[in-house]
């Protein structure tokens, strides 16, 4: 099928010039002179693969054309459509805000031909490609509903933004078709009430399983008893005709949903809690008959003993801290996960910036597990110590903490979390032996800044990021670069070195930045190399690092499955920083999704 590209530009002569280009190559063209058209048509018309999308334009800019598209799609529940900002500007701030936005790409005008058909086949390729990472991630491959750990996050926004019927959804008698009719005849059952569930409720509900028979679903619009009671009776009377159909008319399994359902916002709009109160209705139903529905009520469930009594000091001297410790509050999960999201309301209302971090310990290879153990039992200990008392963190797993800066300021964020993996080497807790092996850990983090506006800046952190660069001065000008930004850089001055690391080393960066011009070999000739050798680090993303008067070897360097973007000299700090962060976001996604080894 031809992509579908909308361009978007008020010079007639650049949509022409644009149109021709992309029409003669078998793709689908569609040429607007505004941003409001932009947003007029897809809302009509759908979707495109990819949007060109001109800066300089009257009434509404490329920067707010953006801004408007990504709330239109949010609205229409359309994924984001990837743009290429069209551009004459070369001032970098142009640049460094649009990857902050979220643009795809940047193509400088007059475009190339090639240059310009070979990033748009990257741009598309790249986001599809992370967008199958995340579907991997959150779907639940039978069903194609969000899995428990999507539906967590997606349902948790809905309570929040929306009204409407959180429902708990359970099969009643399944397990009798798994052990009559076998597991694929389960599947089956599981898929159609899968379909079942997206056909009666309402439009712009989400929905999710969250274990083998239970289902979950946010139904927008849902505020009264009645609709909950007719959702209820559909389901039932839709999944037995489904099950005859599969199994025969004389199916006798007392097959049916009950459903424990809880209205949002009138019970609060947190999701964890408004699950369990979902699931105590849920559990009225099983106990009186199955195939219904109960509707949370807060005297449903109201608490007979009343005989305790107690006046606000005393419940203060009970809920309060006696002696507070000169140290971060360490809490369990679930209590981290009640304060983390008040936290974030709270900071919200009253612009207040913050910044979640997330250090995971990983085993040296060759450490005893014994002393690898004990290193992430004590890093706790050594970060609430380093933190200050109105810092917060969690013990997410066994080798991770969930830490949360309170009120600091964007520039000293990485200052903190360098001191605390600095000061770990001289740590020392008198409740352990003091020969504590602390070289038996890496220490990887990430953080992820608040502004009190909610927006993120995310920091690939700690990611590896192998240079190839021939060049003192321009590796250490990359060097500098990178390094202000918690990017380690490993630098090669020649092709044997890096093929002696290539073929040695257990771990491949997440990065390589690759200069064209190497005293004994291209770039090209390194990346053919990479493909002989194979694995994963012949899929590790490539930047290419070119001289300006390079448009030649940018179009070849594109055309390379690898080679993800064409850097030219001499670099700007700030366009450096924002293109290899862009690149760095799929890699991420690909080791944390475990594309990668």
């Amino acid at each position: 099928m031809a992509k579908w590209i909308m361009v978007v530009d008020d010079d007639t002569a650049n949509l022409k010039a644009a149109g021709s280009i992309l029409s003669k190559n078998n793709m689908r063209v569609t040429a607007l002179k505004s941003g409001r058209a932009l947003l007029n048509y897809i809302t009509e018309n759908g979707a495109p693969d990819l949007v060109l999308l001109d800066i300089m334009m009257p009434e509404m800019d490329g920067f707010e054309t953006l801004e408007k598209l990504r709330e239109l799609e949010k609205n229409l529940e359309i994924h984001e459509i990837p743009v290429i900002f069209l551009t004459a500007d070369e001032k970098t701030g142009t640049e460094t805000r649009g990857f902050e936005m979220g643009v795809s790409d940047y193509i400088r005008k007059p475009f190339n031909p090639e240059v310009l058909l070979r990033r748009i086949d990257k741009t598309i390729s790249t986001q599809s490609e992370m967008k199958n990472l995340k579907n991997e991630a959150t779907i639940d491959k039978l069903t194609g509903f969000l899995n428990k750990g999507a539906t967590t996050t997606e349902l948790s926004k809905m309570c929040i933004e929306k009204a409407g019927c959180l429902m708990m959804i359970d099969l009643d008698s399944f397990k009798l078709v798994n052990d009559i009719f076998g597991h694929e005849m389960g599947d089956k059952v599981l898929i159609s009430f899968a379909n079942i569930i997206r056909e009666t409720v309402p439009k712009g509900s989400k929905y999710g399983r969250i274990g083998g028979d239970e289902f979950v679903s946010f139904c927008t619009g849902v505020d009264s008893e009645e609709i909950v009671a007719d959702i209820t009776k559909q389901l039932n009377e839709k999944l037995v005709a489904s099950a005859k159909e599969m199994m025969g008319e004389d199916m006798s399994i007392p097959l049916g949903t009950s459903i424990g359902a809880i209205m949002v916002p009138k019970h609060g709009n947190d999701y964890a809690s408004l699950l369990k109160l979902a699931d105590k209705s849920l559990y009225v139903v099983k106990k009186n008959g199955k195939h219904g529905y109960a509707l949370y009520t807060t005297d449903l469930f109201e608490e007979e003993d009343e005989s305790a009594v107690m006046d606000i000091n005393t419940i203060s001297e009970i809920m309060g801290e006696r002696n507070i410790p000169n140290v971060a509050m360490q809490l369990d999960t679930e209590a981290f996960s009640y304060v983390f999201r008040y936290t974030t309301r709270y900071f919200v209302r009253n612009n207040i910036n913050s910044c979640k971090v997330l250090f995971t310990l990983e085993q040296v290879e060759g450490a005893d597990p014994t002393a690898y153990k004990n290193c992430c039992d004590e890093f706790g200990n050594h970060i609430r110590e380093a933190l200050r008392k109105s810092d917060v963190l969690t013990r997410s797993r066994f080798n991770q903490y969930f830490v949360m800066l309170t009120d600091i300021r964007e520039e000293f964020v990485e200052r903190v979390i360098a001191q605390i993996v600095d000061d770990w080497k001289d740590y020392q807790n008198d409740s352990v032996d003091s020969n504590l092996d602390k070289s038996s850990i890496d220490i990887v983090y990430e953080f992820l800044y608040v502004r009190n506006d909610e927006t993120e800046v995310p920091t690939y952190l700690k990611a590896e990021v192998a240079l190839v660069e021939g060049s003192e001065e321009e590796a250490e000008f990359i060097g500098g670069t990178l390094g202000r930004h918690g990017i380690d850089l490993r630098r090669f001055d020649s092709t044997s070195g890096f093929f002696d690391y290539v073929n040695t080393v257990e771990k491949v960066p997440d990065l390589i930045l690759l200069d064209m011009k190497l005293e004994n070999m291209s770039g090209f000739d390194v990346i053919d190399k990479l493909d002989e050798i194979g694995g994963d680090i012949a899929r590790v993303p490539i930047i290419l690092l070119a001289d300006a008067d390079s448009d030649g070897a940018e179009v070849s360097g594109l055309k390379r499955n690898q080679v993800m973007d064409f850097i030219k000299k001499p670099f700007e700090k700030e366009i450096l920083k924002v293109r290899v962060n862009h690149i760095l976001e799929l890699s991420v996604l690909r080791k944390k999704y475990r594309v990668l080894a």
